[in-house]
């Protein structure tokens, strides 16, 4: 029997979840130089390891993974950002749905 190949949308959601994030989490970056940070949401991972995120304005960016923070939920049920390399040196369960 021919067995399904995989898509290149399932290609892409593995690959983020080797470094912890999903389609469509929030991130924030700062540009090379410093400044303030930038919000956006993650959208897929690039031929070039870094991740494809898309800004409040729509601009799509690549960013490196070791720059980018992600929103998560504190203790309390508050916002706190993690860095991305962080979370990819711990393990994570990460949820079904």
């Amino acid at each position: 029997m021919n067995e399904p190949k995989a898509t290149p949308a399932a290609l892409t959601d593995s690959a983020l979840l080797a470094v912890g994030l999903r389609p469509g989490d929030h991130v924030r970056f700062r540009r090379a130089g410093g400044g303030s940070w930038l919000e956006a949401k993650v959208e897929r991972r690039e031929a070039d390891g870094s991740v494809g995120v898309r800004d409040a304005r729509g601009a799509a960016r690549a960013i490196p993974w070791e720059r980018l923070e992600v929103r998560t939920r504190g203790p309390r049920g508050g916002t706190r950002w993690e860095q991305v390399a962080e979370r990819v040196q711990r393990e994570e369960q990460l949820g079904i749905w």
